[in-house]
């Protein structure tokens, strides 16, 4: 169990520091998004390549966000059931879930994007727009990038899953667990 553990905690560390990247990311879109508004209705002036580089950056939170909302639990389920189930039914449900479902979507995300991606790396390809940002190769590269990353947040909550369903009880969570006495705890200590 404990090798689980350890790689879900690994795997956890990488989508909290996307998370946190992806928080710079909304800051910098909603400046340069104030940016051009301001040019536009304050100057009469306007930039393509504020305009690109905001979508850019919505891209990438969208695309990249997808892990860290999967790692927060800030995704969409149906918690009709779930939510009563006991961790070990939740276990089995995050369990089969992510085997049945997310890991072979992410699998076809990959597949389905990468020659898309490839071709446009190949040629290298930039906005169609005059004045826009060269890149857009880089934009379409998180189609397969995000699918990665949610994949390894998807292992995460799989090796998470896994051992909660390979301990042989299960603990309450911390909240629901009653402290020892310090006096009891200091009578058997002098017991024993």
């Amino acid at each position: 169990m404990l090798p689980l553990v350890r790689i879900a905690r690994q795997l956890d560390r990488l989508a909290t520091s996307i998370g946190s990247l992806l928080g710079w990311f909304t800051l910098a879109m909603v400046l340069l998004q104030s940016a051009v508004v301001l040019l536009r209705y304050g100057f009469d002036g306007g930039s393509v390549a504020l305009q690109d580089a905001v979508l850019y950056l919505h891209g990438a939170v969208l695309m990249l966000g997808l892990a860290y909302a999967l790692h927060t639990d800030a995704h969409v389920r149906v918690d009709v059931f779930y939510r009563r189930m006991s961790a070990r039914g939740r276990a089995w449900v995050n369990a089969v879930g992510t085997l049945v479902f997310l890991l072979p979507l992410c699998a076809f995300i990959i597949l389905g994007s990468w020659h898309f991606t490839v071709a446009s790396w190949a040629v290298r390809e930039a906005s169609s727009s005059a004045g826009g940002l060269p890149g857009i190769f880089l934009l379409k590269s998180l189609i397969p990038l995000s699918a990665l990353t949610l994949g390894l947040q998807g292992i995460a909550q799989l090796c998470r899953a896994l051992g909660e369903l390979m301990q042989e009880e299960s603990l309450p969570p911390a909240r629901d667990r009653v402290p020892e006495e310090p006096l009891a705890k200091a009578v058997e200590e002098v017991g024993a």
